[in-house]
């Protein structure tokens, strides 16, 4: 990606380390204990490979990702739009976009799928036919899209901001200045945070299943979240209007300061969460009549939220507290994450399919998926970006 030296090294370590989440998400599906796999359609499966080997541990760890991180990923590709669209103008900003966004996704992203899958595929139907496996992989797959989902959001997003910039600037303006001093009322961000959060994703989610995708070809995307995800896209650019680092970011104020409890709170809430789901709680005062079972579902989705907002706070204030001086490996970590995000998929489902056959406990086999994945496309990702045009895009 393109250094711009004037973003704090918080964010970019922030957004690096979500990616390092995403890698090691992707390797732990293989051993939930929820994970199934279809071979008449291996896409609609709960991952392109299921091993035997299982560990509920990992459907913890799974579903702590899946409550926050790409809320929070929209949530910082939203905070550097109005300073960047001031700098260039909308034309080029759109430019750039397309060429840094959605070329990237449609290229390198059915690319690392299309040799990501084949393993899937070899499992399925027990051949080796490239050529049917590519028919299949166009057909009867629909075209998978892999994690590179969240990149044509992402584009898709950047147009409708660029488009309606020119409209909506003082809104931008003036927005940013008034949320520019709520560092020092923490528990109104919250609360505001978590009230928009639920607004967003609960009607819908209730409406139409939380699990619910929908899309053409590649062009797939998590209806019961894609308003969440516009949300948060458009406060980051809210806040991203103002001087947010010294606004309500700053290390001094107290949303900041109280990183610590923000830590915890946002475990101690999950834990509610992963405890009430794991003793079945609500499903049991349903089935003997305590509450209705529409009251259940709010009350689910309520402490989900609560969960998704104090995580995604709490990642925030702890980075924006704790990071104070650069590090090489995390400078080299941040500026090779878009392409390893792009490509990881490869290397975590290969490295899947060769350990399937291997006789060893779940947790060991994501040990070596996740450093396999992380590694590998790390590397290849500083040597891609050796090329000037790769480096400036990627």
């Amino acid at each position: 990606m393109v250094k711009n030296e004037e973003r704090d090294k918080w964010v970019d370590y922030l957004r690096a380390t979500i990616t390092v989440l995403v890698v090691a998400h992707h390797s732990s599906l293989a051993y939930t204990t929820f994970a199934n796999f279809n071979k008449e359609a291996y896409i609609t499966s709960t991952h392109p490979l299921v091993d035997s080997k299982r560990w509920i541990g990992l459907d913890i760890f799974e579903n702590f990702n899946d409550i926050f991180f790409m809320s929070l990923m929209f949530f910082i590709g939203g905070l550097f739009l109005t300073k960047s669209i001031a700098k260039k103008g909308a034309m080029i900003f759109i430019k750039d976009r397309f060429l840094r966004l959605f070329l990237p996704f449609l290229l390198i992203g059915t690319l690392s799928n299309l040799i990501a899958h084949f393993p899937a595929f070899c499992v399925a139907h027990n051949t080796l036919d490239i050529k049917a496996y590519i028919i299949d992989f166009f057909t009867t797959e629909k075209w998978p899209v892999g994690p590179p989902w969240f990149i044509w959001v992402l584009f898709l997003f950047n147009m409708l901001f660029a488009l309606t910039y020119a409209f909506m600037k003082r809104t931008y303006k003036n927005t940013g200045d008034q949320l520019h001093g709520l560092g020092n009322q923490p528990m109104l961000v919250f609360l505001s945070l978590a009230v928009l959060t639920w607004v967003l994703y609960v009607p819908v989610a209730y409406n139409t299943g939380a699990g619910k995708w929908t899309g053409w070809g590649p062009f797939d995307f998590q209806l019961s979240r894609i308003l969440l995800y516009f949300g948060y896209f458009m406060l980051g650019a809210f806040i991203g209007s103002s001087d947010f680092h010294n606004g309500i970011f700053a290390k001094d104020s107290r949303l900041v300061s109280n990183w610590k409890l923000w830590g915890l709170l946002a475990l101690a809430v999950y834990l509610i969460l992963t405890v009430s789901g794991e003793k079945a709680v609500l499903k049991n005062m349903v089935i003997q009549g305590i509450i209705p079972e529409f009251s259940a579902w709010m009350i689910y989705y309520t402490v989900y939220v609560l969960s998704c907002t104090l995580t995604c706070i709490a990642f925030v204030t702890t980075f924006r507290a704790t990071v104070n001086t650069p590090k090489p490996w995390l400078d080299s970590l941040s500026a090779n994450a878009y392409l390893m995000y792009l490509i990881h998929y490869i290397f975590v489902i290969w490295t899947q399919f060769f350990l399937l056959d291997i006789d060893t406990p779940a947790i060991v086999k994501f040990t070596i998926v996740f450093l396999n994945a992380l590694i590998v496309s790390w590397m290849i990702s500083i040597l891609l970006r050796k090329s000037s045009f790769a480096k400036r895009y990627l």
